[in-house]
């Protein structure tokens, strides 16, 4: 009898970890998800509660990083807030902004502090012809393809977004579709705070759009062989040409002065969720 009983306790504790496990993964999930919702409608102030306190929070984004929630609160209630609805938190008339977030992969770490999600964005935006004489972006309409590669972690027992990494992809305009869209089609920015007191706090080599197509990494190793994609097959050379002469893979490196406690160097095993070199295993 002691021994069934010691099993079942086993048992239950195996189904306790593994109900948490799910439902950190589903909170993951719809954090990122309430998220789009509220940047659809540009509610700035409500995107920006939305990251976590630590000194070492960032959103990456155009090859810049806003490093903090003061950098964070440049981007979005600076930037965006400023271009698109002219410092008011919320929508305008006639002003559209639909991000889609679909295929989303979520892995959260054995102690239910700290999660990663890989997720695809579609966004379609415009103006309607309406706003043309009234709103400085004039009438236009154009699509975007991007990657999310973020990193959340739980404060005060709320999942919140931690390492945000949004590569938009790709950008095209409605009329004459993708495969005419422009080189840097989104202009990098060039300056850093404070010289551009809504600039980003630093600028590094990490820049692709369309028709740059270098695959953003994986957080995640191969499912079946338990193997990391090699840095040369995240590059993207010219049809028929040598790889050595292309891009550089792109990187989740973290910005100087950060590090990752639990994370150690060589290859994954085989049911590793995460890249042991990108695992964050202890409580911020």
């Amino acid at each position: 009898m002691e021994q069934e009983f010691a099993e079942l306790k086993k048992q239950v504790q195996a189904l306790q970890k593994e109900v948490s496990r799910v439902a950190d993964e589903s909170e993951v999930r719809k954090t990122h998800f309430k998220y789009g919702y509220y940047l659809d409608k540009c509610l700035y102030n409500e995107v920006v509660d939305m990251f976590a306190d630590h000194p070492d929070a960032y959103v990456e984004f155009l090859g810049a990083r806003y490093r903090g929630k003061e950098g964070i609160r440049r981007l979005y209630q600076g930037r965006f807030q400023q271009t698109f609805v002219k410092g008011r938190n919320g929508p305008v008339h006639g002003f559209l902004l639909d991000h889609i977030m679909m295929q989303d992969i979520v892995d959260v770490d054995s102690t239910g502090t700290h999660a990663w999600c890989r997720m695809r964005a579609l966004m379609q935006a415009g103006t309607h012809q309406s706003i043309e004489e009234t709103y400085p972006l004039g009438h236009r309409q154009w699509w975007e393809g991007g990657l999310y590669e973020n990193e959340y972690i739980k404060e005060g027992g709320a999942w919140k977004l931690f390492r945000y990494r949004y590569f938009p992809f790709w950008h095209a305009n409605f009329e004459s579709g993708w495969s005419h869209t422009k080189k840097n089609y989104v202009p990098w920015p060039k300056v850093t705070y404070p010289e551009d007191p809504l600039g980003p706090d630093e600028i590094f080599e990490q820049k692709m759009l369309w028709p740059d197509t270098r695959v953003v990494p994986f957080h995640y190793p191969h499912p079946v062989t338990g193997e990391a994609i090699k840095s040369d097959d995240l590059r993207a050379p010219l049809y028929g040409t040598d790889v050595a002469a292309s891009d550089p893979a792109l990187t989740l490196d973290l910005p100087e002065g950060q590090s990752r406690p639990g994370a150690v160097e060589g290859a994954p095993k085989k049911g590793d969720k995460v890249l042991p070199g990108l695992v964050q295993n202890k409580a911020e």
